[in-house]
């Protein structure tokens, strides 16, 4: 296994002789343009293996991530070497004869091996107990499975649980399910925040203490919540160090600077004197408290299906860990503070780059809907598998939609979002249902509710009598609210038709998508990974992992000026059992 030690500094070797051959231009690993000659920066000695330069031969060595590569001068040529020993420095060594079999050759670059497993962060890998850094987000309604969750822990990396939008029952039956199948191993639920119903995020913080669901991955907060904070801080204790320990894991999901200082802050004073208050933590609890933070782990979310701001990555993600880098100085945590990459997570190319720029780990939420995995219909599985990075759109939200927020899903055959977005119009022009004007009632009871609004009221209704009966009673007073819980009610089930396929509501299918669908769809076309049938999260995740590797170490290649034909420095998708053994070799 080639391996150096640095000794001497590098220097050019003696140029090739200028009457030779050409290099025909098709050659897959070249010299820089320029016509200088390749630096020496060391010596490679062979242990039998050739080098290679064939086409075949080089795509081949570079998916080899558990060999590290070694770029040679090999006669006239830049060839590729994945054995041997490589020792550093310009001075050739004194045992430079060859023996049979044996060749000593100039070394030009060097790329150590890498394995998809030595991506992002190891402290984050140890702490979740993970052999990937890499995490399928909490879609919402069971979007997010417990089979997508369990398939992720099996494979070493993990799955949130798409709690958002369904009962405290039925998220009940998910921990159970999820507890039961991976006794051990790393799993997640979601948190999201909930302006309309506090009383439903308080029920669902309550299940995760009861159940003892350790890491829950916290969206749409804007501010915390006590729910949110009481979770981090139950149980918090000290070890025999003085170290404070906490056995919940907060990952917040956040685009905003300001929603991150929050999360990377400890707890605000007022909240956790609050939480003594009610008994829910002692005074000393409070104090260790303090010396936390609300979440050690960020997801920073760029443009993203779902709740985003459509933030772009590549500036996201430095601001943030700017501010990563101040308020780990301001407050001196005895553990570092770690950010992972979201939003945009569909090629290889996107996991290297986010990688590259420091991200502790990877999170993918769209490209893993259209999974056989994923808790939705075959009819969305096959809208998002031939959607485009330009087939999506931003829509009212659901669960915000007073507010105005907005969520981003797929225009590509459905009318939801134009639909969703009249809804909006008319809550901010009217101030009740019975204030609307006859046109527009008839076009909501044909083309929306398919119902009267009176029946759809009774309806909405009824829903709420079982999640939230305080809404009902501020509907009653207040007719403007009553008319946003009809309206939102259009725009929940458009979700529920779309998860469960319902044909006659295809035009209103409401499916949360972001732009990597698209990345995803036109780097997997003409591959196994084409068709939504062939797609697992798991080979999803470990092509995606995989190829990041391939690319980091073709990009060191390169940064050490050798040029890889471009059709050989890309990564295609592979079928599973084909990664598998790549990895196990």
């Amino acid at each position: 296994m080639p391996h150096g030690v640095a000794s001497e500094a590098p220097d050019a070797v003696t140029p090739l002789d200028e009457s030779a051959p050409a290099k025909p231009a098709s050659k897959p690993i070249r010299e820089p343009c320029s016509a200088a000659a390749p630096l020496v920066r060391g010596w490679w000695r062979s242990s039998g293996r050739q080098p290679v330069w064939e086409p075949h031969d080089v795509r081949q060595a570079l998916r080899r991530v558990n060999s590290p590569i070694a770029v040679v001068v090999h006669g006239e040529r830049i060839a590729l070497a994945v054995d041997g020993v490589c020792t550093l420095g310009t001075t050739v060594p004194i045992d430079s004869t060859s023996s049979a079999g044996e060749q000593v050759l100039p070394l030009f670059a060097l790329a150590p091996a890498l394995h998809p497993s030595m991506l992002g962060d190891p402290s984050f890998r140890h702490d979740y107990g993970l052999e990937y850094a890499y995490l399928a987000g909490a879609m919402a309604n069971g979007i997010a499975s417990v089979e997508l969750v369990e398939a992720m822990g099996r494979a070493g990396m993990m799955g949130f649980f798409g709690a958002a939008g369904l009962s405290v029952d039925r998220v009940a039956r998910a921990i159970d399910h999820v507890q039961a199948v991976l006794p051990g191993r790393p799993f997640g639920f979601n948190l999201i925040h909930s302006p309309s119903e506090p009383d439903l995020e308080a029920a669902v913080v309550d299940l995760y203490l009861k159940r003892g669901v350790r890491v829950v991955d916290a969206s749409a907060y804007l501010d915390l919540t006590l729910p949110l904070v009481r979770y981090r801080v139950s149980g918090i204790a000290r070890d025999a160090e003085g170290r404070v320990i906490c056995p919940n894991r907060v990952l917040g999901k956040v685009s905003r600077v300001e929603v991150a200082r929050k999360f990377l802050s400890p707890p605000p004073e007022a909240m956790l004197n609050k939480l003594v208050a009610s008994g829910d933590i002692t005074a000393e609890q409070a104090q260790w408290a303090m010396r936390i933070p609300v979440a050690q782990d960020l997801i920073v979310e760029a443009d993203s299906g779902g709740h985003t701001d459509n933030r772009p990555s590549l500036a996201l993600l430095p601001t943030m860990m700017a501010l990563r880098d101040e308020l780990q100085a301001e407050f001196e945590y005895d553990r570092s503070l770690r950010l992972g990459a979201a939003g945009g997570i569909g090629t290889p190319a996107a996991a290297a780059a986010a990688f590259a720029m420091g991200a502790a780990f990877v999170l993918t939420g769209s490209v893993n809907q259209a999974c056989v995995e994923a808790g939705t219909s075959d009819a969305v599985r096959e809208m998002l598998a031939k959607a485009s990075q330009a087939d999506v759109t931003m829509a009212p939200a659901a669960d915000m939609f007073e507010m105005g927020v907005k969520v981003q899903v797929l225009k590509f055959g459905t009318m939801f979002a134009m639909r969703a977005r009249r809804l909006y119009d008319l809550y901010r022009q009217y101030e009740s249902l019975d204030s609307l004007p006859a046109a527009h009632r008839t076009a909501l009871e044909r083309d929306f509710f398919r119902c009267s609004l009176e029946q759809a009221w009774d309806q909405t209704r009824a829903f709420f009598e079982k999640r939230d009966p305080s809404q009902i009673a501020r509907a009653e007073a207040d007719p403007k609210h009553r008319m946003a819980l009809v309206f939102r009610s259009y725009l929940g089930q458009a979700s529920k038709w779309a998860n469960a396929g319902e044909p006659t509501r295809k035009a209103d299918y409401q499916i949360w998508c972001g732009p990597a669908m698209g990345a995803f769809n036109e780097w997997a076309r003409g591959s196994c990974l084409e068709r939504w049938q062939n797609r697992t999260v798991v080979a999803v995740a470990m092509n995606l992992m995989l190829g990041a590797a391939v690319l980091t170490r073709v990009n060191w290649l390169r940064a050490q000026g050798v040029e890889i034909a471009p059709d050989l420095g890309r990564f295609e998708p592979m079928e599973l059992a084909d990664v598998q053994g790549i990895l196990a070799e």
